[in-house]
């Protein structure tokens, strides 16, 4: 008697694709994603312009990565407190509103700086929803194939916003820029009003203050055996990878380009991990992902090596694609967090993992600017490789190395 084997679940993108109310989810993130990233832009022209501070522009940018850091730990609690499609669209009405008061003439840079702050407050609560929706949404290889899509929507607007912003930023001027950007933001809160359906609440109307109710959420999720670890590792990666994107200016200069090659530069590492992420999808099977995870983490230092010989520009961007290209390494988080996570924390997961995410890179920027004080842009950029090869080599998350069996 023959026994018929069930087919091997593929976590290809059709399959996400394929769900009305993700494609909603895809489409409003491409809108929020560009009109955030086209802001962000406009801002730090309006701001240097109006100054003539470097500082106060470069502010522009950190501001932007404080609010991950308070929200995801005292806001968190509203991942679960409100219903899904209202913070989702709450999540781009408020910055809308507020990047049509940035937009007002006679904004002095702190009132701008401020404004920004709270413009992004909502973003890890939004990521952390998406992360629970998809979930939810999607079978788990289409989960997989769902969160990636997202990640390569991020960078792709990422990416799209910054050069459509600089064209908008010739053509109608920074406000005009700003006005333009609060409507993309309104247009996403109306798809994701009008295309996903009213869930309720996931926990219920929790009788502690907000911030108590997130900071026991977070001691929650640091709870769940084997998931530090891994939230460590996935944290420290990227660390050490965003150096190369915050000297592009210095090490562009150096070779003697004009600034706007740091363009080229700045988009080399994003549209590699694109491409990376698509790859990593189709290429490899669904239970070899965790396992090549700390090799994939580890290739992708390995480019870096190069620039210790100080290369021209177009070896550099080859160089930087090649490490956005190992970037599917982060597939094999969304398999750890399906396995070990409860689905009750799955919002909160993600919302803690988002902000951790940004404040890591965040202060990834920032050493590799201190380093670059006292050495020149190159020779760091070499570093970050000799140090993130000796992080993936000797740290080994548990969740990482044990062998996933086949689905």
């Amino acid at each position: 008697m023959t026994t018929l084997k069930p087919p091997p679940v593929q976590g290809r993108y059709r399959q996400a694709l394929a769900v009305a109310e993700f494609r909603a989810l895809l489409t409003a993130l491409i809108l929020s994603m560009l009109g955030q990233n086209g802001m962000l832009l406009a801002i730090n022209v309006l701001i240097y312009t109006g100054s003539g501070s470097p500082l106060l522009s470069a502010l522009a940018f950190t501001v932007s990565f404080l609010p991950h850091l308070f929200a995801g730990s005292l806001l968190s609690g509203l991942i679960d407190r409100l219903p899904q499609r209202r913070l989702l669209v709450a999540g781009d009405l408020l910055p809308a509103g507020l990047v049509t008061i940035m937009a007002l003439p006679g904004m002095p840079a702190w009132a701008l700086l401020a404004t920004l702050f709270c413009v992004n407050l909502p973003v890890p609560l939004t990521m952390g929803v998406r992360g629970a929706l998809v979930a939810e949404l999607l079978p788990r290889e289409g989960v997989i194939a769902g969160r990636s899509l997202l990640r390569v929507a991020a960078h792709t607007s990422q990416i799209a916003g910054f050069a459509v912003g600089g064209a908008l930023v010739a053509a109608l001027a920074p406000r005009g820029t700003l006005l333009g950007s609060a409507a993309v933001l309104g247009c996403s809160a109306l798809l994701l009003r009008r295309r996903l359906r009213h869930r309720p609440r996931r926990g219920g109307r929790p009788s502690v203050s907000l911030a108590r109710d997130s900071l026991r959420g977070a001691r929650e999720v640091f709870s769940i055996p084997g998931l530090p670890g891994v939230l460590l590792f996935f944290w420290l990666v990227p660390f050490f990878v965003v150096w190369p994107e915050g000297l592009g200016t210095p090490y562009v200069e150096t070779l003697g380009r004009p600034p706007a090659d740091t363009g080229w530069w700045l988009a080399a590492l994003p549209a590699g991990t694109a491409v990376g992420e698509l790859a990593g999808v189709w290429l490899i099977a669904p239970h070899r992902r965790r396992s090549a995870a700390r090799l994939l983490a580890a290739a992708g230092f390995v480019p870096l090596l190069g620039f210790a010989v100080r290369p021209d520009l177009p070896v550099a961007l080859v160089l930087l694609m090649i490490t956005g290209l190992c970037s599917a390494y982060t597939l094999a988080m969304d398999h750890v967090l399906l396995d070990i996570v409860p689905e009750r924390l799955l919002g909160r997961v993600y919302g803690v993992n988002t902000a951790g995410l940004v404040v890591t890179q965040g202060l990834g920027f920032a050493a590799a600017g201190a380093l670059a004080e006292a050495l020149a842009s190159h020779l760091v950029i070499a570093c970050a490789a000799v140090s993130g090869l000796t992080l993936t080599l000797l740290f080994r998350p548990a969740e990482l190395t044990r062998k996933e069996t086949r689905r």
